[in-house]
């Protein structure tokens, strides 16, 4: 008798579980990185880096920014709704001095129907949420990257690039960072040296790029 209650109270917690995960995409994500936090919570006034898988796979990133404190809570897969939505686990709680937002590419993947406009409102609804809670505080944004995989959705990164670039023109305290240009062929398409085999995601050579352009934005 035991056994079997044992074997339903598993099976009710692992439906309560599935429902959670399914009714919250990403908790898993977040969990752990709460779970991160309470073994040792990160230093507050660092470099909060947010954003979607191109930061989660940049996992020796400090590395990249030796002298600079940096916070990589990015979650791969993520759009911008999703930071929006965690912003009170994955961006307030540390306190940062400097944000870096990665997101965006995701948003498009996800639906021909969302239109670059969609996007553009999407950055301005995070980037005020963001203000409205640390006012103020410098916002970089690190533009739509090329991907071999996503050629078809290069001329939309172009032109929500070339609004949120726009945008920040007018705040204070922000930076447009073009990585998207840097990492073209002379002929307008993608390097694809600087990618792992998914055609997605960076290699240390696309990093490296990165590096290059981040670095002069980044406060001491």
């Amino acid at each position: 008798m035991k056994q079997i209650i044992n074997c339903i109270l598993f099976l009710i917690l692992s439906t309560l579980s599935f429902n959670t995960a399914n009714a919250q995409p990403f908790i898993q994500d977040i969990t752990a990185f709460k779970t991160q936090d309470s073994i040792h919570f990160p230093p507050k006034h660092a470099i909060l880096f947010v954003g979607s898988s191109s930061f989660t796979k940049w996992v020796d990133v400090q590395n990249y920014f030796p002298g600079y404190t940096i916070i990589n809570r990015g979650f791969g897969g993520s759009s911008l709704p999703d930071v929006i939505r965690y912003a009170d686990d994955i961006i307030f709680p540390y306190q940062p001095k400097q944000i870096v937002i990665y997101c965006g590419e995701n948003d498009f993947a996800a639906s021909d129907t969302v239109s670059v406009n969609t996007v553009y409102n999407r950055f301005k609804e995070l980037f005020f949420l963001i203000r409205k809670k640390i006012p103020g505080i410098p916002i970089d944004y690190i533009s739509m990257k090329p991907s071999p995989s996503r050629e078809n959705l290069m001329d939309k990164f172009e032109q929500a690039n070339k609004l949120i670039r726009n945008f920040l023109k007018g705040k204070n305290h922000t930076a447009f960072l073009d990585v998207y240009h840097k990492m073209l062929n002379t002929n307008g398409t993608p390097i694809k040296d600087i990618f792992i085999d998914d055609n997605l995601h960076m290699n240390a050579k696309g990093y490296h790029i990165w590096q290059k352009i981040i670095k002069p934005y980044l406060l001491r």
